[in-house]
C-alpha cells in the first residue's frame, strides 16, 4: 500500500512539474522581435540624425516619426505574414480533408504505415489507425500533425501578432525618445537609457530560452550599440558632406 501511495505521489509530482511553455503561440515572437527592433532601429535612426549635428527638435521629431512609422510597418508586416501562413495551412488542411473524404481507406493505410515505420507492430498499427480514423475531425487532426507538423486547433492569430508587434515596437522605440520628452538636451541620456533597455530586453528573452541572462543581455547590447555607432558615424559623414 505504501508503495502504491508513493508511486501515486510521484505521479502527481511529475504531472504538476512536467509542464511546457507555449512555443506555438502567435504573440511571443512578434513581441520580442518588435521590442528589439524598436529599440535598435529608433536608437540608430536618432544617433544617425544626431551625427549630422542637427537641432534637438529635429532629433525628437525624427524619433517620434520613427516610432510611428516603424510600429505601423511592423504591425502590417506581421499581420500579412501570419495571415498568409495561416491561409496556406488552411489550404493544405482542405486538401487533406478532401483526401480523407474521397479516399478514406488509402488514408487509413497511410496512417497505419506511418505508425508501423515507428516500430509499432503491423496489426496494432492498423488497429490504432482504424480507431483514430472513426472521427473525421480527429482523423484530420492526426494526419495534419503527422504529415504537416501542425495542430489545426492552435494556428497563430494574425491580429494577435499584429497587435503584439505594434505595441512592443512602440514601447521599444519610445525608450531613446523618452529622455528628450522628459527634458534632456543632449543625446547621451537617450543613448544610455536605450543601451540599458537593450541589455534588459536581451536578459528578459533569456527567460524563455536556454541562454544565460547575462550572455543574452550582452549580445543584444553589443548588437544595438554597434548599430548606433555605425549610424552616428554615417550621419556625421553625410552631415559634413552635405554641409
Amino acid at each position: 500500500m505504501a508503495i502504491i501511495e508513493t508511486e501515486a505521489t510521484l505521479h502527481e509530482a511529475h504531472r504538476d512539474n512536467h509542464t511546457h511553455r507555449d512555443v506555438n503561440g502567435g504573440w511571443l515572437r512578434p513581441a520580442v522581435f518588435g521590442a528589439m527592433d524598436g529599440l535598435v532601429s529608433n536608437l540608430a535612426l536618432m544617433t544617425g540624425v544626431a551625427g549630422g549635428s542637427v537641432g534637438q527638435q529635429t532629433i525628437v521629431i525624427t524619433g517620434l516619426a520613427g516610432l510611428a512609422a516603424g510600429a505601423f510597418s511592423m504591425a502590417a508586416g506581421e499581420y500579412t505574414s501570419v495571415a498568409s501562413q495561416r491561409e496556406l495551412v488552411e489550404a493544405e488542411l482542405d486538401v487533406e480533408r478532401r483526401e480523407l473524404r474521397k479516399h478514406p481507406k488509402d488514408e487509413l493505410e497511410e496512417l497505419a504505415a506511418l505508425y508501423e515505420s515507428r516500430g509499432v507492430d503491423a496489426g496494432l498499427a492498423r488497429e490504432v489507425a482504424s480507431q483514430l480514423s472513426r472521427d473525421p475531425e480527429q482523423a484530420l487532426e492526426i494526419h495534419a500533425r503527422e504529415e504537416l507538423g501542425i495542430d489545426p486547433g492552435d494556428l497563430p492569430s494574425p491580429l494577435v501578432a499584429a497587435v503584439s508587434s505594434f505595441g512592443a515596437f512602440a514601447l521599444g522605440a519610445l525608450v531613446p525618445v523618452l529622455p528628450y520628452l522628459l527634458g534632456a538636451s543632449t543625446m547621451w541620456p537617450a543613448v544610455l537609457l536605450a543601451l540599458i533597455g537593450l541589455f534588459a530586453c536581451g536578459a528578459l528573452v533569456a527567460k524563455v530560452t536556454a541562454r544565460s541572462w547575462w550572455f543574452s543581455g550582452v549580445r543584444q547590447l553589443a548588437l544595438g550599440g554597434a548599430a548606433a555607432g555605425v549610424t552616428y558615424a554615417l550621419g556625421a559623414l553625410f552631415g559634413t558632406a552635405v554641409g
